[in-house]
């Protein structure tokens, strides 16, 4: 069974809840600490990362950025702008491992991450 870690700064159990109405029984979610998100996929604990900040980069991805290098990383929304469906699809399919996001973003984001995630 895929994993995925919520990290990021805010609303970790609202995003908690959201990944997993949407993972549809095929992830296992933990919450942790940014730092301890991003070490968990780091080490192979955790598949995938999600956080969410104020900014969708900064304190939702910075540690993620750090450990896991911006290759594995994208910021899919940010105060005033969201990427499209078809843009955060593609991202997921390009192999990145951490997402972040702006918490007011996150009723959009999170179905279309989950369910590119799913067909991983």
């Amino acid at each position: 069974m895929k994993k995925v870690v919520v990290g990021g700064q805010i609303d970790k159990e609202e995003v908690r809840q959201l990944v997993e109405a949407h993972a549809n029984g095929g992830f296992e979610v933990e919450v942790k600490s940014d730092l301890d998100a991003a070490m968990a996929v780091k080490a192979g604990q955790s598949d995938f990362y999600l956080g969410a900040c104020n900014t969708g980069g900064g304190g939702a991805l910075a540690m993620a950025l750090a450990l896991l290098g911006r290759e594995n990383c994208v910021t899919v929304s940010m105060p005033s702008s969201v990427m499209t469906e078809e843009e955060i699809r593609a991202e997921v399919q390009a192999g990145k491992k951490a997402f972040g996001f702006t918490a007011q973003h996150k009723e959009i984001v999170i179905p279309i991450i989950m369910d590119e995630l799913a067909k991983l």
